[in-house]
């Protein structure tokens, strides 16, 4: 499956994660900076946030599966993975630096539309990542073979992006969000388009073969379903996390009303919590998956590790909300959500690569995303129910409660053999 560039060694794992590393540098800079900015430049409350972050999953429901399916049986520059993570890099990279230019781009149009900007800028920005996950993923099936080092791949591919992740958000909270999202451009730039110079793509996918026979395996339609409404609520709980942990902050930590205008000063030391809390979350994020999870992976399957890591990350959110009042029980406890982030961002994609006909693999990623946007664009809702609520610690209730049905729901999903990897 791997041509002559793709030696399967570490080097190769290490270029092939970077590309997918790009997208994960740009989602942090949007998590770290995009509510941060909403609110302390332009005022938005927790519902117009949710609107604003509601554009890019709207466009993702279709984008993710139409991408995917014109990438499974297209072929131009040289692959069929390439021209998406290209085209999708770039306009990332292009819309990161209209971020802190919002007002800017308001005034130049000549009219008073900073909502419909915002919402454009993000629905852009998160479009052109929804454009380029996909092939960053699938790409990784497809110069790997099923089995042990596919799942090396996607722990490479969580390792380095989870460390860049880190970096992102430590640049966040000891430099400032800023200057943040000008690296953020130059970082997503280079990532996307350097290191699919050195990947050849193989012109012919091959359909998956089972670890019990030699018969080729179809889809196995009811298991990716399965996965899928499992790993929805996941999303839902996460994506509550990423949009809203700004405002829980400012009125449950740093006693602010939601609405009240700070100095800069004072919204400078939200953005620090802000970084160093997320920080956290990826550092445990990209060290758990090779050091921990593959090896229990390895006695007691993916699904199983993966529905007890949910679960952990189910009570991390209920500890938080209501211990996690003070930055130090913020950090303590987004240590311990961490651990379920590490099974969500590496986990899931070797799950249903092991389901799915790799034939058309970028298809099933696509549809495995609905997944994701579709939680995405609930929790996006849920900003006028938050802004109503004088206790922000509902925001990770309804967190602790979605990832709790999600765990629910993993014990349905059936393991695989080849979930069982010998080293």
């Amino acid at each position: 499956m791997s041509g002559p560039l793709n030696k399967l060694d570490n080097k190769f794992f290490a270029i092939l994660s970077l590309p997918s590393t790009a997208m994960g540098f740009a989602l942090c800079v949007q998590i770290a900076a995009l509510s941060w900015i909403l609110n302390t430049k332009f005022g938005f409350n927790l519902e117009k946030i949710g609107w604003v972050w509601a554009a890019g999953p709207a466009a993702g429901i279709l984008g993710q599966v139409i991408i995917g399916i014109v990438s499974d049986g297209s072929w131009f520059w040289g692959g069929r993975r390439k021209p998406f993570i290209l085209i999708g890099g770039t306009l990332a990279a292009m819309m990161l630096l209209a971020l802190p230019n919002i007002g800017v781009i308001n005034a130049s149009l000549g009219f008073d539309s900073i909502v419909g900007v915002a919402l454009t800028v993000a629905l852009t920005l998160d479009l052109a990542i929804n454009i380029s996950f996909n092939p960053t993923r699938s790409i990784i099936a497809d110069v790997t073979p099923d089995g042990p080092l596919r799942t090396k791949g996607y722990t490479w591919m969580q390792t380095i992006s989870g460390f860049f992740g880190v970096c992102a958000y430590l640049i966040g909270a000891y430099i400032g969000n800023i200057e943040l999202i000008y690296i953020g451009f130059f970082v997503v730039l280079f990532l996307s388009v350097i290191p699919i110079l050195f990947i050849k793509e193989p012109r012919d996918l091959e359909a998956p073969v089972s670890s019990e026979d030699v018969i080729q395996r179809e889809t196995d339609l009811p298991e990716f379903l399965k996965i899928c409404a499992a790993h929805a609520f996941t999303w839902l709980g996460v994506q509550t996390m990423f949009i809203y942990t700004f405002g829980y902050i400012k009125v449950e930590i740093m006693g602010y009303n939601m609405n009240q205008e700070l100095e800069a000063v004072q919204n400078d030391e939200i953005g620090f919590m802000i970084g160093i809390a997320f920080a956290i979350l990826n550092t445990v994020g990209f060290i758990l998956p090779a050091s921990v999870l593959a090896p229990i992976a390895k006695k007691i399957g993916r699904v199983k590790t993966h529905m007890f890591s949910i679960a952990v990350m189910s009570i991390g959110y209920f500890l938080l909300a209501y211990f996690g009042n003070s930055q130090v029980g913020l950090f303590l406890m987004m240590a311990i959500i961490g651990i379920g982030w590490a099974a969500v961002v590496s986990l899931p994609f070797a799950i249903v690569s092991e389901t799915v006909d790799q034939r058309k693999m970028g298809l099933y990623m696509g549809l495995f995303n609905l997944s994701v946007v579709i939680p995405q664009l609930f929790s996006s809702g849920l900003g006028k129910f938050f802004d109503g609520q004088a206790d922000k610690s509902m925001i990770f209730l309804v967190c602790a409660i979605s990832l709790g049905i999600s765990a629910a729901l993993w014990l349905l999903v059936k393991e695989q053999a080849s979930s069982f990897e010998k080293s």
